[in-house]
């Protein structure tokens, strides 16, 4: 602890300091002393009272005035002494502007290596130059003209390339940020998803063809993500690091920020305003490159230790202060925020991808390429079918290896062929995508699908599900339905694997839900009780919950995929080949039945929720491609027709109406068109198919549930005005990205539930600091009713009842896919509980809700034709 003595030292020296601020007009006031070669206006002149009577700006500006014609016109004759003089005057001043804002132009020294393999940007100039650069109004010229947005196509790269190539000459040669800047401020400007994959295909194409080395990083900054799900790779920042960014690189101080972020509400938004208010900077900035970006963002998520913070600091100034114009400064923040929303999510990208590499490839490749003269003669259904193969293999193989590292490299090499399938198939220690299923209302709607199959009902149990990978030297890893790896969660399991393991099994990759259960006595407990297991480093020893694995798939199996064989097989090997253990590890229970057994499924049903399980699940057991489905829209009566033509788009008509003419061609006008298809028993990664049935015990014919996202709120009335009531919830649109509003919820909730929302979800009203919150709309959301008092920051997942579906005029959910001109609302909605085991990106989708609308529209016109058939039954007698 400082002594009084030295305390009063430190006082009095921090008091001189303040007394003598070093400001610009400190670093210039030895220019008064020298002759310039620049006549200068008598009123501009330095007054020898010290004082000046020019401000920060024309005095930056004098000097770079005189600096640029002392270097055009040379060193003089008869003046050379001066002019070193001069020189080293300037010298120094530029040296002791840098040294004081030392925070903004520094980089950290710790070199990251890059988790995908580039570079970094361009390398720094030689030399220092005093220069005065308008960053406010400064952009990136080139790019800003291409139309990316035009059809690919139209669209032609090479008319680009060779002039971006020397643009980005003068940077190093990589690919410039304002290149994806310019595609993403087009994407933003369109809530087309046609536009929004035209203008990501151009993009791609233009880096494929100009700059193949910055295709990886771009397509990670455009994905908001720099890492996969299983590699936990987080940027860590918090909103001070960016507030103190704009502050220091923007010249704003508190009072200022806060008036421009309670005005737009977005981060983004308020880095764009606050770029424009930044006339002037002394230090030229080095334009941003997308490797570049890249490489600053993996350099902030693996920042560690003593000082990481002040790095990261460092990281987030340059990049703002390196930023030209106000969207590169917006698309930055956002893009440190983790909240980019472009509509350029998994899916969008992959069909980008797969459509670019069709239409181009690197300049070493050689790879074929689609004619773009022969796709431009091709009818929409021909072309959709083109479009629909490439993008089939792409997102397969990325539903086996979720990876753009693996991905990307292999497509700029061999382009989209079966190939692709080989080179990224399945692999150990790299989670695929789970296959998942479809709900049914009931156990008689699943009876009804599947007439004339064997199929298995399973325990639907209340846990987490898991895939459990382990190698033939026994490395275990255990990954979350979200490819989260988890294998530090649960030790004991990894330390069950070898106990498992029958004899003659290497490598295998099981799939299982992990539940928690009384170990004595081998009863279930629910998820809940889950969830108070620590998640981190978890010993053994300290173990208090533990767990059972109910393993129900086998997907892969001593270095071969399983992945093609039909269910009943893949589970054969898995009962064979591995070894019970009681209350720790087993097979979930399961009932083989056929459509004929209707009893005994509604026993087992009533089994699985006696014991605390959420339901069953009913799965295909062989491949009968002889066996046709009734899939829900063959369940449809010919009486909806007519009220499916009133709410169906334009568009989708006229493809029926053409489909309908085809036919009639064809001399098939007076057959009805079949809609019934095979079903099959395979493993489909990332697919939820009618092959796995989803019977919960909260579903029936009158009771449906949706998986819903709080977005915002409304101050409350009367006993509830310090809480929040009602609430205004969305689902999400997986085209686009965006969260469409579908109602709004005061019902469910106790007391306990609104003082802890209220808590979570907090303004700042009493506690002075906001959090999880914004007070201007989210770009992302859709919504166009009365404004809320504050917009949630999106992060939960709601499970909500309701009684049924209406079309609404003031809610936007799926719109277009059941009218042009409404979406759809809910009628009662009431809060069940927190789907703590789903995060917002496995929220209900538009498209689900408008499937229960069709089905709830169908049951209804079903009722009224049995209703008027009895009545005319009652006429006739």
């Amino acid at each position: 602890m400082s002594s009084p003595a030295k305390k009063r030292k430190l006082n009095n020296s921090s008091k001189t300091a303040a007394a003598q601020p070093k400001g610009l007009e400190y670093f210039f006031s030895k220019q008064r002393q020298v002759e310039t070669s620049v006549s200068a206006p008598a009123e501009t002149q330095v007054s020898g009272d010290g004082s000046s009577k020019l401000s920060d700006e024309e005095l930056a500006r004098r000097l770079q005035a005189e600096y640029d014609l002392e270097a055009s016109n040379g060193p003089a004759e008869d003046g050379g002494t001066e002019k070193t003089e001069r020189d080293k005057e300037v010298s120094g001043i530029t040296e002791q502007y840098e040294q004081n804002t030392e925070a903004l132009t520094s980089s950290p020294k710790k070199d990251v290596s890059n988790l995908a393999g580039v570079s970094n940007g361009a390398p720094e100039q030689p030399g220092k130059t005093l220069t005065l650069q308008s960053t406010g109004t400064a952009e990136d010229a080139v790019t800003s003209s291409i139309p990316l947005d035009e059809s690919p196509l139209v669209f032609d790269p090479s008319q680009y390339v060779t002039q971006l190539r020397q643009h980005w000459a003068a940077d190093g040669g990589n690919a410039s940020y304002g290149l994806l800047t310019r595609c993403f401020v087009l994407v933003s400007a369109t809530t087309s998803r046609i536009k929004i994959v035209d203008t990501l295909v151009n993009c791609l194409r233009v880096l494929i063809e100009g700059d193949p080395s910055s295709l990886l990083p771009a397509v990670w900054l455009a994905t908001n993500s720099i890492s996969p799900s299983y590699i936990s790779l987080e940027l860590g920042l918090g909103g001070s690091a960016i507030s103190k960014a704009l502050r220091n690189v923007c010249g704003l101080d508190n009072r200022s920020l806060k008036a421009i972020y309670d005005k737009y509400g977005d981060a983004g938004d308020v880095a764009f305003e606050a770029k424009k208010k930044q006339s002037f900077t002394l230090r030229k900035p080095k334009p941003l490159t997308i490797k570049g970006v890249y490489q600053s963002l993996v350099k902030i998520a693996t920042s560690q230790g003593q000082g990481s913070n002040e790095a990261k600091q460092r990281i987030v100034d340059r990049l703002l202060q390196d930023a030209r114009g106000g969207e590169e400064s917006r698309f930055i923040v956002r893009t440190l925020c983790q909240h980019l929303r472009i509509g350029a999510v998994k899916t969008t990208m992959l069909i980008a991808l797969s459509r670019a590499f069709l239409l181009s490839r690197p300049l070493e490749a050689d790879f074929a390429l689609k004619s773009v003269p022969d796709l431009s003669t091709l009818k929409k259904e021909e072309l959709a079918e083109v479009w629909g193969k490439a993008e089939e293999i792409v997102k397969a193989c990325f539903a086996r290896r979720p990876n753009y590292n693996d991905l990307i490299p292999v497509l700029l090499e061999i382009g989209v062929t079966e190939e692709l399938l080989v080179r990224c198939g399945l692999t150990l220690h790299i989670p695929l995508r789970p296959m998942l299923g479809s709900i049914t209302r009931d156990l008689s709607e699943m009876l009804t699908k599947l007439q004339g199959r064997d199929f298995a009902c399973e325990f639907k149990y209340d846990g987490q599900r898991a895939q459990v990978h382990c190698d033939e030297k026994g490395k275990v890893s255990i990954f979350s339905r979200h490819l989260e790896l988890m294998t530090d969660k649960y030790p004991d399991l990894v330390e069950l694997v070898p106990k498992i393991r029958g004899e003659g099994v290497g490598s295998f990759i099981m799939e299982g839900e992990v539940v928690a259960v009384d170990r004595a006595t081998g009863e279930l407990k629910n998820f809940q009780a889950l969830t108070n297991r620590a998640r981190k480093d978890v010993e053994i020893g300290s173990i208090t919950v533990d767990v059972c694995l109910f393993s129900f798939d086998l997907m892969y199996l001593n270095g071969q995929p399983l992945l093609d064989r039909p269910f009943r097989e893949r589970r054969e090997l898995l009962r064979s080949l591995f070894t019970e253990v009681p209350h720790h590890f087993t097979w979930v229970k399961s009932l083989d039945a056929t459509s004929g057994d209707s009893e005994a499924v509604l026993d087992f049903f009533k089994s699985a929720t006696e014991s605390k399980c959420e339901g069953i699940m009913v799965k295909i057991m062989d491949n009968l491609t002889d066996v046709p489905y009734i899939d829900s829209a063959s369940e449809q009566p010919q009486g909806l027709e007519a009220s499916e033509k009133l709410s169906t788009p334009k568009s989708k008509s006229k493809s029926k109406q053409k489909a309908k003419n085809a036919a009639a061609a064809d001399g098939e006008e007076g057959k009805p068109k079949s809609r019934r298809k095979p079903l099959l028993a395979t493993y489909e990664p990332d697919k939820r198919l009618d092959s796995w049935l989803k019977v919960k015990k909260d579903y029936n014919s009158s009771f449906d549930t949706l998986d819903l996202i709080p977005v915002a709120g409304w101050h409350g009335q009367g006993r509830k005005a310090k809480w929040w009531s009602p609430m205004l919830l969305a689902v999400r649109n997986e085209e686009t990205g965006m969260f469409e509003a579908v109602c709004k919820c005061m019902s469910g909730f106790t007391d306990a539930f609104y003082k802890a929302n209220k808590l979570f979800y907090d303004n700042g009203d009493e506690s002075g600091e906001p959090k999880n919150v914004r007070f201007q709309k989210p770009s992302f959301i859709e919504y166009s009713g009365p404004s809320p008092d504050v917009w949630f920051e999106p992060q939960e997942v709601w499970e909500m009842a309701f009684a049924d579906i209406t079309l609404s005029p003031t809610y936007t959910a799926a719109i277009g896919l059941v009218s042009d001109e409404r979406g759809l609302s809910l009628r009662f909605p009431r809060f069940l509980k927190k789907r703590e085991d789903k995060g917002i990106e496995e929220a209900s989708t538009n498209e689900f809700l408008a499937g229960l609308w069709r089905k709830q529209e169908a049951k209804a016109v079903s009722e009224r034709d049995t209703k008027a058939a009895g009545e005319e039954e009652e006429d006739e007698v």
